[in-house]
């Protein structure tokens, strides 16, 4: 095996609802293709050399992100950590929760991945965001390791994120209007300064006293409260739905076919679950800490088993690699030179889903499809799928007319369809799609490639006389 031993230095920066914050890795990079393959680099070890400050996340009084404050703050950490910009070589931008609703989100997180080479730009919805965070505390590897179903709770300041892996695979994401910050606490003089319109809603249906102005200690706040940990005991399944469930949901819940044994926590809220808070419970302004040791006390601590989080507040994001494989011309089809593509989530479907019939594929497809809608507009994303080695006539067609149904949503965009196939069959998937769009559609199809939901691709233009695409997998790095 041939070692090829390199560096980088990546940051990842994550705008939340609540906090922005850094973190800056160091990225070691091997080749681990024989003398005689085409270069196969993976990232086989990372290091946290700097984690920044929290600031809040600043917001303008028209409710814009501040751009010239997040940037002040980027550039802050970069001068206490002792780098130049010029030294990072990758990085991920992401922007996430009620952030991410903000007018000015792209163009604040494509200003931001200015700030080194080439980044992952993503604005994360609700679905992406909880795919994120989980991967960063590390429930997908608890799974996968355990062999068992884990739903990762990431609970922020607006939103808390839920992803279900079963032995290692993503099943199902959910997301709820639970949050630190639903209600903000003057520090000083503990009157509510906040009040979000869904807490204020529950508050009234169940008869609560919440007022703005209103002093409240941990006591008059423990009714509402237990209201919102309730909520995430339903998203669980731990509880049947209440009449409220419904409406706390932010797109939509878990799907809960089956029971789950297992549950991790992140996000700012995670620490006063996983630690006893010290000094005043609204030291941050708001019922975070309350929250955190509401759940410490509930069934989803007591009755579940709580695999501890890798990752808390950091989870979303802790730094961004790539690795670039070349793919041999022979088994891709590409009916277009709309090339370079880059910056495309990747969509991977769960081996259950290739399991069955061309409907369930398509079911699957369309249902996953939402994970990569923000504000109801879906983003442009690659499927890719396991594939099978030396198919059938009949399994080709299966996946092709499952990915030509699932994909209808995308098709009706213009840019092209593209499908990445682990195994050894994307040329003859590729040409029996194209020959299904009527040969009026652009048509992308590669396969030995490994990608994982999470990771972003780049496919560069043709080369070695079209033969060959090279392809870069940006692969959000986490513990």
């Amino acid at each position: 095996m041939r070692q090829v031993n390199e560096q980088l230095l990546s940051v990842g920066i994550d705008m939340g609802t609540s906090t922005t914050q850094l973190v800056l890795s160091r990225l070691y990079i091997q080749n681990m293709a024989s003398s005689f393959s085409v270069p196969r680099l993976v990232i086989t070890d990372k290091e946290v050399v700097y984690r920044s400050d929290i600031c809040f996340t600043p917001v303008l009084p028209d409710n814009r992100i501040d751009m010239q404050k997040i940037q002040q703050f980027v550039e802050e950490q970069y001068v206490k950590a002792g780098i130049s910009k010029d030294d990072i070589q990758t990085g991920a931008v992401i922007i996430t929760g009620e952030t991410a609703r903000k007018d000015n989100a792209n163009e604040a997180v494509l200003s931001l991945s200015g700030f080194a080479g080439d980044f992952v730009v993503a604005t994360a919805g609700p679905d992406l965001e909880s795919i994120i965070a989980a991967k960063g505390a590390g429930a997908h590897t608890y799974s996968k390791d355990h062999s068992t179903s884990i739903v990762n709770i990431d609970i922020g300041g607006g939103t808390s994120n839920l992803a279900l892996f079963q032995s290692g695979e993503l099943v199902d994401t959910g997301c709820l209007d639970i949050g630190g910050r639903l209600i903000k606490v003057d520090q000083q003089t503990h009157e509510i300064t906040y009040i979000a319109p869904k807490i204020r809603q529950l508050a009234e249906q169940r008869g609560i006293m919440l007022a703005l102005g209103q002093q409240v200690t941990p006591e008059s706040l423990k009714p509402i409260i237990e209201e919102m940990v309730k909520l995430l005991e339903e998203s669980v399944g731990l509880r049947a739905p209440g009449d409220f469930y419904d409406t706390i949901i932010t797109n939509k819940g878990l799907k809960l076919e089956k029971s789950i044994p297992c549950i991790s926590f992140s996000g700012g809220v995670a620490d006063y679950i996983y630690h006893e808070a010290a000094g005043d419970v609204f030291q941050y302004g708001d019922i975070g800490i309350l929250l955190g040791r509401a759940i410490a006390e509930s069934p989803l601590v007591k009755e579940l088993t709580v695999a501890r989080a890798a990752e808390t507040i950091r989870a979303t994001v802790v730094g961004a690699g790539s690795h670039t494989t070349e793919i041999s011309g022979s088994t891709i089809t590409y009916t277009e030179e709309s090339f370079p593509i880059k910056n495309i989530p990747i969509l991977k479907l769960a081996s259950v889903d290739e399991a069955g019939d061309s409907d369930r594929l398509a079911a699957a497809i369309s249902d996953k499809l939402s994970w990569f809608k923000l504000n109801n507009d879906l983003q442009r994303v690659a499927i890719a799928i396991e594939g099978k080695n030396s198919p059938s006539f009949a399994e080709v067609q299966k996946y092709a007319r499952g990915l030509y149904k699932g994909m209808s949503e995308l098709l009706e965009r213009e840019y092209p369809l593209i499908v990445i196939v682990h195994h050894d069959m994307a040329k003859v998937l590729g040409q029996t799609l194209y020959a299904l769009l009527d040969y009026k559609k652009d048509v992308v199809c590669i396969d030995s490639v490994q990608v994982d939901n999470g990771d972003y691709i780049d496919i560069g233009k043709p080369i070695a006389e079209g033969k060959v695409l090279p392809v870069v997998i940006k692969t959000l790095v986490f513990h």
